[in-house]
């Protein structure tokens, strides 16, 4: 179970694999777009290993100025269902984890 928690739930690969998933192939920038919080250096490496794992595949066209484009693969796109039931689930619960959050804090600020 380690290596898969490595593989798909570090700390940039599903925001990736989300992006590509939902919107299709896309350009670096398009990727650095909707995921604002990630630096440039982590996208990089972060799209590097996914392209290793066989989760996401990068297509450069010769061209002047180059093109390159990144786009979810096969193996990839087997995730979207544990993608969609984590949606599910935050959407259920995560005004509980906030609750839960507060009255905490709120207990353990005395």
């Amino acid at each position: 179970m380690g290596p898969v928690v490595d593989l798909v739930f570090s700390r940039w690969t599903t925001p990736i694999l989300w992006a590509l998933n939902e919107h299709g192939r896309q350009r670096y920038v398009e990727l650095q777009r909707r995921i604002t919080a990630i630096t440039p250096k982590v996208l990089t490496q972060r799209l590097r290993q996914l392209e290793r794992d066989g989760l996401v595949q990068r297509t450069y066209h010769a061209e002047v100025p180059p093109r390159v484009e990144y786009e979810i693969t096969e193996l990839g796109r087997s995730l979207a269902p544990l993608f969609a039931s984590l949606v599910e689930w935050s959407a259920a619960n995560l005004d509980r984890v906030e609750r839960a959050r507060q009255d905490y804090d709120h207990t353990t600020a005395r």
